[in-house]
């Protein structure tokens, strides 16, 4: 399968010369059995048409779809084009982005940030996962309101949209990040520079680390999904 990698954002400071770029983690997620072309969307990298690719995957960012920023409304326009016409994976600006393209609601989150391996609660048994997945959270916003027609298939109370299906397969989203190993994750967390993560917060996060994730299960399910259209 051709899958088109719609890289938003970037590992912060040089972390990237040790860990390597999002693009190159997605594709380490989905495995060497697709063609890959990435599309650094930041600087007005997007496909000219939808069919340039089967699929795309829309990765992480700093940015937020409420920014404002021109880049976010081009990306939007071409995820629009392209329901339906390809399926699409988001993760987390990913997910976000999607569900704010195809009419969700887009917030930071008050509760502040989630950091760190998250347990999320399936809302229905899915081939290859366990009850509860468990992979790294680093977000503030979130989606609000899932767009008409999606469907809440994980969550948590600090999350209740953390992983989205859209209908027909048209798209399947998450909040989390399974592409993050557990040594990015640390790298992550220490490097994060937001005001409002405190000694406290950093520390949890860092503690969690510990635990393991189920990011190669995930990566299964996820190719599960781009061969046949289907979440289970």
């Amino acid at each position: 399968m051709h899958i088109g990698i719609l890289e938003t954002g970037a590992p912060p400071g040089d972390l990237s010369e040790q860990h390597g770029d999002y693009a190159g983690m997605v594709a380490r997620l989905l495995g060497p059995g697709h063609l890959y072309t990435r599309y650094d969307v930041r600087a007005g990298g997007l496909p000219g048409d939808p069919g340039e690719c089967d699929a795309y995957v829309v990765t992480g960012s700093a940015a937020g779809v409420n920014d404002g920023l021109p880049w976010t409304g081009s990306l939007v326009a071409f995820l629009r084009a392209a329901r339906g016409r390809a399926r699409l994976i988001g993760i987390c600006f990913g997910h976000q982005a999607i569900a704010h393209a195809f009419g969700g609601r887009v917030e930071k989150a008050p509760q502040g940030w989630g950091l760190g391996i998250t347990r999320y609660v399936l809302e229905r048994p899915i081939a290859g996962l366990p009850p509860q997945v468990a992979a790294m959270a680093s977000h503030q916003d979130q989606v609000i309101e899932p767009p008409a027609g999606a469907t809440v298939i994980a969550s948590t109370a600090f999350t209740p949209c953390a992983a989205l299906a859209y209908p027909h397969g048209e798209a399947l989203t998450l909040q989390f990040h399974p592409e993050f190993d557990a040594a990015y994750g640390r790298a992550l967390i220490g490097a994060h520079a937001a005001p409002d993560i405190d000694d406290a917060l950093r520390s949890r996060a860092l503690g969690s680390m510990a635990a393991p994730g189920d990011n190669a299960a995930i990566g299964d399910w996820l190719n599960r999904y781009l061969a046949t259209g289907s979440i289970d």
